[in-house]
């Protein structure tokens, strides 16, 4: 089995407030960075999305991908890659816990293979990157209000 990496961050929030942004694709551009757009292409009985095509810029990785989502309950979502140009599978997950005074422990689990060959550790590495950033980027949106961050990282004004 494909070994993953995961990371895991206090969100002063309560799970499902946390899960509603996690939830809300098409806001993704808003806050995650690296994701341009976002479509959801099937949704379920409850309303929540079973696939989602995600246009992709992370610098010199650009990918148009497709993911298919599976919630299990109301504190975890997981997916897998249905189609991508760059990557060869993508299996992930959002587990939210409880952590008492209306905290949420987020953990998040990332397991990426690319088409390209790349050295294990390297790509343990980009996981661990695209990880800490979506975690933190996540507790920014929630801890907002899910209002757009106003300025960049290091407090210079939001470029439009």
């Amino acid at each position: 089995m494909a070994e993953h990496t995961s990371s895991s961050i206090t969100i002063e929030a309560a799970p499902a407030d946390v899960m509603g942004v996690i939830a809300d694709f098409a806001r993704y551009p808003d806050w995650t960075g690296e994701v341009k757009e976002a479509e959801v292409l099937k949704s379920d009985d409850r309303g929540r999305a079973e696939q989602v095509r995600l246009v992709m810029d992370a610098g010199a990785i650009k990918d148009d991908q497709t993911l298919a989502y599976t919630w299990t309950g109301e504190h975890e979502v997981s997916w897998t890659l249905v189609k991508s140009q760059m990557l060869r599978s993508l299996d992930g997950s959002y587990l939210l816990t409880p952590a008492g005074a209306g905290t949420t422990e987020v953990t998040y689990r990332l397991t990426v293979d690319v088409k390209i060959p790349m050295l294990g550790m390297i790509k343990r590495k980009a996981e661990k990157v695209i990880i800490d950033r979506a975690l933190a980027g996540l507790k920014k949106r929630v801890e907002s209000g899910g209002e757009p961050p106003a300025t960049e990282a290091g407090g210079k004004p939001a470029a439009d």
